[in-house]
């Protein structure tokens, strides 16, 4: 059975930093897209970041260039979103997400989903 299971998050401070991970099991995730995405409550679903794992090519939203980052260890099977400089309106239940025909960040794009690990940025 697919599934992901992500980790990492929590309360911190403005300014602060966290790294999410988002570990598969039942299948690699050779050749697939994987995407971290993001929601707040009482708004849409959207894309934050996402990384080829065949050729390592990375995208981000406008809103978090910068600041995060995202990587690949293909021998863990695992995807990491290291987030710094931490702002209020990141605060939101964060998902990871395997895509394997798709590129960017539309949610369509992605078949297979975790259940999100929660961030929240205040004091």
């Amino acid at each position: 059975q697919l599934q992901f299971v992500e980790s990492g998050g929590g309360l911190v401070q403005p300014g602060g930093s966290l790294r999410l991970s988002c570990t598969a099991s039942g299948f690699t995730l050779d050749y697939y897209t994987i995407g971290w995405f993001r929601q707040a409550p009482g708004k849409e679903r959207e894309g934050v970041s996402c990384i080829s794992s065949r050729y390592g090519d990375t995208y981000y939203a406008e809103s978090v260039q910068g600041r995060f980052t995202i990587s690949i260890d293909n021998a863990k099977n695992t995807v990491y979103l290291q987030l710094n400089s931490l702002k209020p309106e990141d605060t939101a239940v964060y998902y990871c997400a395997a895509s394997l025909a798709g590129w960017g960040l539309e949610t369509y794009e992605y078949e297979h989903w975790g259940q999100g690990t929660q961030v929240t940025v205040g004091s």
